[in-house]
């Protein structure tokens, strides 16, 4: 199982597996629907295999997929977006020899499915922000009686419109109007379940865990200090801390429920006065993966580890403190703060300052490393057409 195939390559969390685990002697192949990719310019990667969209064409993806794994004599693939591997292990009988290191696809539903978790999350007493269920539109409540700003959160993060798989995304509604005008011109909302939820204020913060059939083997957990867009959105800039017990109960609660397997990222909002708040359960790599890998906990190895039933002695120590920066996503947050007309000028160029004095101590870019510079030359090529587009 020395040949690992993965998929997304254009994920920031591709980039991290692909070194994480060619840093270790495995033969990584990378792999996306471009022609080429932020992974597959790693020194990491053995070759980039560019592949149909699995969106548009999730069949011919697929049995790309199968061409790929034979002709490369791939061991494990790895996807790390929840559409792609649910593409793959709905097809798991195509693959009979390869490893997928994930737990059954009902066992992940019960969490990727935003819906369903926070019911799970209700019944285990674990705190999630005021919900309305909407499973049809005949459930939508008045929208005039409801709090803003108001989250419109769809239960899945990839859906099927018109039989191509989409992103759904997250909205924010101001006011009942805004609201009603979201759900009537996303199909997202108009044909698939989805959540209203009361807007919570805070600081996210993650538990990523691994375990082996129901039992933990590693937790790690850091909070955002920046996002992009600054308001809440990805993580730009985040930093190690210490697990805390009370998100680190609600975690395992969630988790030991569903007898979980492999890695998962319980994702809160903890508010202003310390409550912290369901968000949702990533059930593959993601994005803030190099964080824990330069503190100590490299999940890509554990569970590749894991899943070639090789020993993993469980991690009960990390490096607090070290903090990871996405160097772009960061200049963006910069640009979105400037932009903002109502800000005053003082907290603009305080902003401007963290951007400029960054804590070099402690403080890693999470593309652009000298050791394996290929990745942020592409990422800043792409970068640059996109401001000329």
């Amino acid at each position: 199982m020395n040949r690992v195939l993965v998929l997304d390559a254009n994920q920031r969390s591709a980039l991290a597996t692909t070194r994480s685990l060619g840093r270790r002697g495995v033969s990584v192949y990378t792999a996306d629907e471009t022609a080429d990719a932020l992974a597959g310019c790693s020194r990491f990667s053995q070759g980039y295999l560019p592949y149909p969209s699995p969106g548009a064409q999730p069949e011919v993806f697929i049995r790309q997929i199968q061409q790929y794994v034979a002709q490369h004599r791939i061991g494990m693939v790895l996807p790390m977006t929840e559409m792609t591997t649910e593409l793959l292990l709905r097809s798991q009988t195509s693959f009979p020899d390869v490893v997928l290191p994930f737990a059954p696809l009902p066992t992940i539903e019960a969490l990727s499915n935003k819906s369903a978790l926070l019911r799970l999350a209700q019944s285990l007493t674990v705190p999630i922000p005021e919900t309305w269920f909407v499973e049809t539109l005949s459930d939508l409540p008045d929208l005039h009686q409801l709090p803003y700003p108001l989250v419109l959160k769809p239960s899945k993060s990839w859906v099927q419109v018109d039989g191509q798989w989409q992103r759904a995304a997250v909205q924010i509604a101001g006011n009942p109007e805004v609201a009603q005008q979201l759900i009537a011109s996303d199909p997202v909302f108009q044909q698939h379940p989805f959540m209203l939820q009361r807007c919570i204020p805070g600081t996210g913060q993650g538990v990523f865990a691994l375990y082996d059939r129901g039992q933990a083997l590693a937790f790690f957990s850091h909070r955002r200090l920046r996002e992009k867009p600054p308001w809440g959105g990805v993580s730009v800039l985040s930093e190690s801390i210490p697990v805390d017990p009370g998100l680190l109960t609600h975690a395992r609660a969630l988790l030991d429920a569903v007898n979980w397997h492999g890695i998962a990222m319980v994702e809160f909002k903890v508010a202003p006065e310390g409550t912290p708040y369901l968000m949702e359960i990533n059930t593959r790599l993601w994005g803030s993966l190099q964080l824990a890998i330069d503190a100590g906990v490299d999940f890509p190895w554990m569970l590749y580890n894991l899943a070639a039933g090789a020993p993993v002695p469980p991690v009960t120590d990390y490096k607090y403190g070290q903090r990871l920066r996405w160097l772009l996503g960061d200049l963006d947050n910069l640009y979105l703060t400037f932009k903002e007309r109502e800000l005053a000028f003082s907290t603009k160029f305080a902003a401007l300052l963290r951007f400029c004095t960054p804590h070099p101590l402690r403080t890693r870019h999470e593309v652009n490393r000298w050791s394996d510079l290929g990745p942020f030359w592409w990422e800043l090529r792409q970068y640059l057409r996109d401001l000329q587009a």
